[in-house]
């Protein structure tokens, strides 16, 4: 028998590996003064039979050891049942897994779910001895089998995911339907708690204060009054005509969303009273699951599972703590499933293990040739003991290859077991396996996993960087890479103990060091720490609990290979209450949730703190959220928790996680498995009439992606739309709209417009390569005022989630401007993603693109003619005051474009992205080059200049060249105001686009990518500077502004739609 010794001088507990079994049998406790024995917990058993005389149910009272395992107890009442002979028919019939095992807690019904769980860890145990109950009551009833109806109901909800959660066919363990029965608890908690009548309206507020510009735009709202007599009025509500939408509880109206927007767009407000709608539209369907056990999944401390000073033959599950060797892993071989062309290539195996970003051990396989079978059976021990490993720890595997070297002397080949990797080496495969289960279980035995294939260069990898983070393995076992590990077996089980306690360590920080501990605290996310201020940082680890901001950097010191390192910071993350005290820094909370974080108690203090964010505001970061939950090592997470609550509470949250789930699901296989088990857990709790307008969506979106994928392939080489396809597509919409279209639907990207049948006559096919369609909807609501269509492109073939993130960050500089009283009067239109490079964009009213109005007028030239724009807007408006308004509107808005396009470096701005309405509002469109990739055409830059502020937005300004007016100082004043405003939340807007680096956005797939949001706001310059700088920028345009009208000219006569990505110098 083998004792490791730790660092430390004393004697470590013996952990055995399985080939020590028989002369582990034979030990004695470790000493003689350990007298005190395992806590026996007496449980009576009510038996799923029977007794023949009375009826009524046999049961069996029992001593049951603390430290068993669930397994272990059915295993016992199952063979002291069988001594009995009773029953015989049944007991000697069955086996101990076609039981479970319930029991009632508060008048629900709670199932001991975890058969691998220890039993004195249960949270049934904590309840009986709250309630000094001597005898516990645990009822064993057989294995419910689903229901005909529950079958159809889940067949129903896999249609609405996209994806069948209950196909466990790719899975290496029950961590999918572990989380899928763990998530019932936080759903049955949610709806028990949730206000039918609130939840049916669901009224959509805002938190932020009434900005000053609004003061002075008081409107006075027209009702529409559908008052019976004898009635009561707390009967009827309040809704917004032609949408679903209530003004209803104890706010004032000026707080609810839709009345800030009518006062700042300078529209009545009309509102109509009726019935309010049914709570019984909104019932949820019977669960057949009882909740599992509150403490399902949670380990004992190491006090409980230690076998130091105890009884062997009485230990059942180990302590990782008490395993001191250093862990490794036995690469046994890998299957190829196709040969590559070039016979001369040779393999390896690379083995890291990470936590997080942060790498932990690293270690390889020898090269050897590269054959349909490649066996090495070597064991790589790695410099990390296996009680050092993190919760969340993954074994990342890759399969690399590259050409062999042939030796000089003696004709030798390099591939021999040498362990020397080969030059200009290409990864090819790649898998994680997580360390430490969901059931904070050490992995052990033997695996097979089916390995991720690197995408070809001509294929699009931009999405790899999140993708070689996930546990999930391919699905496509038939032709993916194969490799089978091996990983040291243990006697028993071995868990990961909760935290213990340990001394308080206080260390005063001397005054030489806080300057430099200041600075290292005020650097923006970006900046990477120095192994200096790493350690600086961990030194005096007391004193950055005590400022929030330094947290991210703390945490990112912590060295999570070293078992006392994380129990320390567990300690400290406990113990302080700074974090809760603090104002809410939104982006502090969010870095938290990167990919640089990977520990739950970190994770759980960041969801804590957005837990007091408004409706509004987690509407507003949804986004990032969503593709945060990459990030958890597992399924189950406080981040998931938080997603599914907050959908529960909100219809309209709810609506934007389903289709930002569903994109998910539809996009990418490496992540299927989670989107898919929280978007279940929600649609079970949603209620019956969100799951009808689900399904009145999935259905509209894929009726018309068959449509579009019909047109593109009838006109799939040619540019121009011929009549003829447009014939076609109004053809195949009748057939659709007589055969089988829902009768409305809510519009994905505003849940709050319904829109019903097709205006088959304005409907049309856009000259463009993906073949859009441009479509028009009548609006469904009887109460609706406007006579307008609902306008609708739907694209198939772009991806959409870049131009959703752009715009999501035009609403988030809005409210940063709004906080300082500024209207720049953004148009972020409704843009949604709703499957695999599938979506639909708003139209908006009364809008066309200056390429329009400059060709009406006199072609090609009019991108020359500056007098253009400025008159067209005058023949719009009908009266002088109108046009001022109008030219107002514009400075404004101009403003706010400039600031955000150069802000976020959004490029290829010609006269068919930039569009204006009527009313002078400009805003631009089509985000698919930002932060400096930039377009070239024939080599040459097509962005000469920051920002389009060509000589026809100067002429509505009522300048040119050099001249100033007060329109043109207006919007000087009005742009730096923005800019300085910006450079405020500039760790926000970093954290923001960090969090979407794992998205699969190929013009935001690195660091460098963001670097640019920080040189843009002249990160770490004054202020003064900082506004100098943007004022030069604008000069710049000013004097630049004709090579953009240049440009503009040749996008209309040549139609220039496609260059070269090009960063910008």
């Amino acid at each position: 028998m083998e004792q490791q010794v730790s660092d430390e001088e004393e004697p470590q507990p013996v952990v055995l590996r399985e080939e020590n079994r028989r002369r582990r049998r034979k030990m004695k406790a470790f000493t003689s003064t350990f007298s005190v024995t395992m806590d026996q917990i007496a449980i009576e058993f009510v038996l799923p039979t029977t007794t023949k005389s009375s009826r009524s149910p046999d049961t069996l009272l029992l001593e049951v050891a603390g430290n068993w395992t669930v397994e272990q107890v059915k295993a016992q009442v199952w063979l002291r049942v069988v001594a009995t002979n009773l029953c015989p028919e049944f007991y000697q019939k069955y086996s101990p897994d076609h039981c479970i095992l319930l029991y009632q807690k508060k008048g629900n019904w709670c199932e001991i779910y975890d058969k691998h769980q220890v039993f004195q860890t249960l949270d049934c145990i904590r309840y009986w001895k709250a309630l000094k109950k001597d005898v516990g009551k645990i009822h064993l009833t057989c294995r419910p089998q689903p229901s005909e109806e529950s079958t159809l109901f889940q067949r129903y909800l896999n249609y609405l995911i996209g994806y069948d959660v209950t196909d466990v066919s790719n899975v290496h363990d029950d961590e999918l339907e572990f989380t899928r029965r763990k998530l019932l608890t936080p759903r049955k908690i949610e709806l028990s708690d949730r206000d039918p009548k609130l939840y049916s309206m669901d009224p959509w507020i805002t938190s932020k204060h009434l900005p000053e510009y609004l003061l002075t735009k008081q409107k006075i709202a027209n009702f529409c009054c559908l008052f019976p007599e004898d009635v009561c009025e707390a009967d009827y509500v309040l809704r917004v005509c032609g949408r679903e939408e209530y003004i209803y509880g104890n706010h004032p109206v000026r707080d609810f969303h839709w009345v800030r927007q009518c006062l700042k767009n300078g529209e009545e407000i009309h509102l109509v009273l009726e019935s309010a709608p049914n709570p019984d539209q909104d019932l949820v369907q019977r669960e057949d699951w009882a909740q599992v056990d509150d403490c399902t999944g949670v380990a004992g401390t190491h006090e409980q599972l230690t076998i130091d000073e105890k009884d062997h033959e009485r230990v059942f599950t180990i302590s990782l703590w008490d395993c001191h060797r250093k862990f490794r892993v036995k690469v046994l071989g890998i299957d190829i499933p196709a040969l590559p062309r070039n016979p001369e290539l040779i393999v390896y195996v690379e083995a890291s293990i990470f936590h997080g970003q942060q790498l932990l051990a690293q270690e390889r396989t020898s090269s050897k040739a590269f054959t349909e079978e490649v066996l090495w059976n070597t064991w790589l021990e790695f410099n990390i003991r296996i009680r050092d490993l993190p919760k969340g720890a993954r074994l990342s595997l890759q399969v690399s290859c590259g050409k062999a070297q042939t030796q000089i002397s003696k004709g030798t080949s390099s591939y021999q077991d040498n362990g020397g990797s080969p030059t200009k080496s290409r990864l090819l495969y790649y898998v994680n396996l997580l360390l430490v289960d969901h059931r904070s279980l050490l992995r052990q035995g033997e695996f097979i996993l089916h390995m991720w294939k690197m995408p070809e260069k001509t294929e699009d990898n931009s999405s790899v960087n999140a993708d070689k983070l996930t546990s999930a393995t391919n699905p496509d076992k038939a032709s993916s890479m194969a490799i089978a590990i091996l990983l040291d077996k243990y006697c028993y089980p071995v868990a990961l103990p909760k935290s213990r306690e340990g001394e308080r360590e206080q260390r005063e920080m001397p005054n030489h060091l806080r300057k430099q501990f200041e600075a290292i605290v005020e650097t923006d996310p970006l900046h990477p720490l120095s192994q200096e201020d790493k350690e600086l940082l961990w030194h005096f680890r007391e004193e950055c609990m005590r400022h929030p901001r330094a947290y991210p950097k703390l945490l990112g010191s912590v060295r999570w290979g070293r078992q006392e390192a994380v129990l320390t910071t567990h300690r400290l993350l406990e113990r302080s209450s700074v974090w809760d005290r603090s104002v809410l820094d939104v982006g502090l909370a969010m870095q938290l949730l990167d990919c640089h974080y990977s520990d739950a108690h970190v994770r759980s203090m960041a969801v804590r703190k957005l837990e007091t964010l408004g409706d509004n505001d987690v509407l507003r970061y949804l986004l990032q959220l969503v593709q945060a939950v990459k990030f958890e090592p597992y399924h189950d997470s406080a981040l998931a928790r938080f997603l599914l609550k907050r959908a529960l509470r909100s219809k309209r949250i709810g609506h934007f996680l389903f289709w930002f789930l569903r994109s998910e699901i539809a996009q990418s296989m490496h992540y299927q498995q989670r989107y898919a088990v929280l978007l279940e857990a929600y649609l079970r709790g949603c209620g019956e009439g969100m799951l009808q307008d689900f399904k009145c969506q999935v259905e509209m979106t894929e009726a018309l992606q068959k449509v579009t994928r019909e047109i593109k392939a009838m006109s799939a080489e040619k540019y121009d739309v011929s009549a003829q396809v447009v014939f076609q597509l109004r053809q195949k919409l009748e057939n659709l709209q007589t055969s089988g279209l829902p009768e409305s639907f809510r519009v994905p990207y505003d849940p709050g417009l319904r829109a019903g049948a097709l205006v088959i006559e304005q409907c049309k096919v856009m000259a463009s390569k993906k073949r859009p369609l441009w479509l028009q909807f009548k609006r469904a609501d009887p109460t609706t005022l406007s006579s307008d269509t609902i306008g609708v492109i739907f694209k198939d073939g772009d991806d959409l989630r870049q131009d959703m993130l752009i715009l999501q960050i035009l609403l988030i500089m809005e409210s940063i401007w709004e906080e300082e009283s500024l209207d720049l009067s953004l148009l972020p239109y409704g843009c949604i993603s709703t499957g695999n490079k599938i979506g639909m964009i708003e139209i908006v009213k009364d809008a066309t693109t200056i390429a329009n109005i400059q060709q009406s007028v006199v072609g090609s030239t009019g991108a020359f003619k500056d007098e253009i724009l400025n008159q067209w807007l005058r023949d719009k408006c009908v009266s002088e005051e109108k046009f001022q308004q109008a030219v107002e509107r514009f400075v404004f808005s101009c403003g706010g474009y400039c600031v955000a396009t150069y802000v976020l470096g959004v490029g290829d701005r010609h006269n068919d992205n930039i569009m204006i309405t009527e009313s002078g509002n400009l805003f631009h469109i089509d985000f698919g080059h930002i932060l400096g990739n930039y377009k070239s055409f024939l080599g040459i830059s097509k962005e000469r200049v920051p920002f389009v502020l060509t000589p026809d937005f100067l002429y509505v300004m009522g300048t040119s060249g050099k001249k100033s007016s007060p329109h043109f100082q207006k919007f000087q004043d009005v742009c730096v105001r923005a800019y300085l405003a910006l450079r405020h939340h500039t760790n926000l807007l970093v954290i923001l686009f960090s969090m979407m680096l794992m998205t699969g956005m190929p013009q935001l797939t690195s660091k460098e990518d963001i670097e640019y949001i920080r040189e843009a706001l002249t990160v770490g310059r004054p202020e003064e500077e900082a506004q100098r700088h943007l004022l030069d920028q604008i000069e710049i345009c000013r004097d630049k502004g004709w090579t953009v009208q240049f440009n503009w000219f040749l996008h209309l006569v040549l139609g220039i739609k496609q260059g070269v990505e090009k960063r910008s110098a």
